[in-house]
Formats: C-alpha cells, structure tokens, sequence
C-alpha cells in the first residue's frame, strides 16, 4: 500500500496521468542510467582517461557523459511511448540551468509594479 501512495506522489508531482505512465517513465531513467553506466568506461577509454579524477575527468565527464544522458533519455523515452514527458523535463531543465525562468519571473513581477 505504501508503494501505492508512492506512486501517486510521483504522479501528481510530475503530472503524469496513470500510475502506469508513472511506471514507464521510472522505466526511462532507469534504462537511460544502466547505458550512461555501460557506455561510460568504453567513451574514457577511447579519451585515455582511467577514470574521473582530477579537474579533466570532472569535466570530461560533463562534456562527453552529460549530453549522452539527455540525448539517451529522449530516445528511450520515444521507445517508452513517454517523449513528450521528457521532451518537456528537458525544455525545463535548460530553462533551470540559463536562468530563463528566472529572468522570466522578475519581467514579470516588474510589469506588475
């Protein structure tokens, strides 16, 4: 029953509309998180990196990793019948990571005044 509730949690947050969506969407980033970590030795080998120390790794990583995951989350969210979920997550990632939304807001508020 906890589960349950669990579930309905994630559902509203994420505005999802059944708990099943909510299922395949977990599904996604599950899936795209196994890849991200599969394909991840094979990438920093081919880079000659061992692993990730150091402020090269660091930033080999958010170089090479970090659009992969986004581009691999669109794509299993496409094979999870669940892209447009993503496509919106991501939109409002990058808006969260320029600072759109909150350049947006202070517009806002200042017309209001």
């Amino acid at each position: 029953m906890e589960e349950n509730s669990y579930l309905k949690k994630l559902q509203n947050k994420w505005g999802l509309k059944s708990a099943f969506q909510t299922i395949m969407v977990l599904i996604v980033f599950a899936c795209t998180g196994s890849t991200v970590l599969f394909i991840k030795p094979f990438l920093f080998e081919v880079t000659g990196f061992d692993s990730i120390e150091g402020v090269a790794g660091v930033l080999l990583y958010i170089v090479l990793i970090f659009p992969l995951y986004q581009i691999l989350i669109l794509i299993y969210g496409f094979i999870f019948g669940q892209f447009a979920f993503f496509w919106a997550w991501e939109k409002k990632m990058i808006h969260r990571m320029t600072g759109k939304n909150r350049k947006q807001k202070k517009s806002d508020l200042s017309s209001k005044s």
